[in-house]
């Protein structure tokens, strides 16, 4: 069976796309930080299902303990496809951002996306296939104000994901980011009103986190394995 890592796995899109892996037949470590009581009930959930699942608790942005724990999962077996998810929020104007809420963000998405990735590279590049997927974000793409930290750290992930797919194509293994607009699940649920999702998503609505994980479904299969170093948006029309 194959073994996937979702990190983040805990939350709304995370748990979305861990049901969506253990429905491809996937077994899926599902990742949390501190609330490792949510990891296990997406476990409980996948399980009731019939898939099989494992919940696994560690701060991303640890290099350490990252190297620790992903060795022991890999001596369980290669992990196929990593799924780099976990990140946080902390907006602010720029003019009056400390600098903790900079750092805080772009070590949970950028160096949560070396210390997660890099231990298991080398074990799928022994087997010669893999998928990695990061999920960033339309303000990655775009920009948004109050979000210059949160900007940086996914258009980081944008050079970094282009990077590695050309490092490791010739191993069959595919790199891609997927990067969302507005969806109403996790950190934006609920947060977006429909005047103002009809003013600035052509498809005027949210999307679902359901969405998202069927498109990293499809890039996590067999049939996505000649889709490399792409940044996908799912974003319902957003320039």
């Amino acid at each position: 069976m194959k073994r996937a890592l979702v990190t983040g796995g805990s939350g709304g899109i995370g748990s979305a796309i861990c049901r969506q892996l253990a429905r491809q037949g996937l077994f899926v470590y599902v990742h949390a930080n501190r609330n490792i009581d949510k990891a296990n009930a997406v476990v409980a959930e996948i399980v009731a299902d019939g898939g099989a699942a494992e919940a696994v608790a560690f701060d991303v942005a640890d290099h350490e303990l990252c190297e620790k724990v992903l060795t022991e999962l890999s001596g369980q077996g290669v992990i196929d496809v990593v799924v780099n998810n976990a990140g946080v929020v902390r907006d602010a104007p720029m003019a009056g951002m400390d600098k903790d809420a900079w750092d805080d963000v772009l070590s949970a998405s950028l160096d949560g996306f070396f210390n997660v990735t890099r231990p298991l590279l080398m074990p799928m590049m022994r087997q010669r296939k893999g998928r990695i997927i990061s999920i960033t974000s339309v303000s990655g793409v775009m920009g948004n104000r109050g979000q210059a930290n949160y900007a940086a750290a996914k258009a980081g992930l944008h050079g970094a994901t282009k990077s590695l797919a050309q490092e490791l194509a010739s191993r069959n293994i595919t790199v891609n980011a997927v990067a969302p607009g507005i969806i109403d699940a996790g950190m934006a649920e609920g947060k977006f009103d429909d005047k103002l999702l009809k003013a600035i998503v052509p498809m005027q609505r949210a999307g679902r986190a359901e969405e998202v994980a069927a498109l990293v479904g499809f890039l996590a299969s067999e049939q996505a394995g000649y889709i490399t170093s792409q940044v996908i948006s799912i974003n319902g029309g957003m320039a």
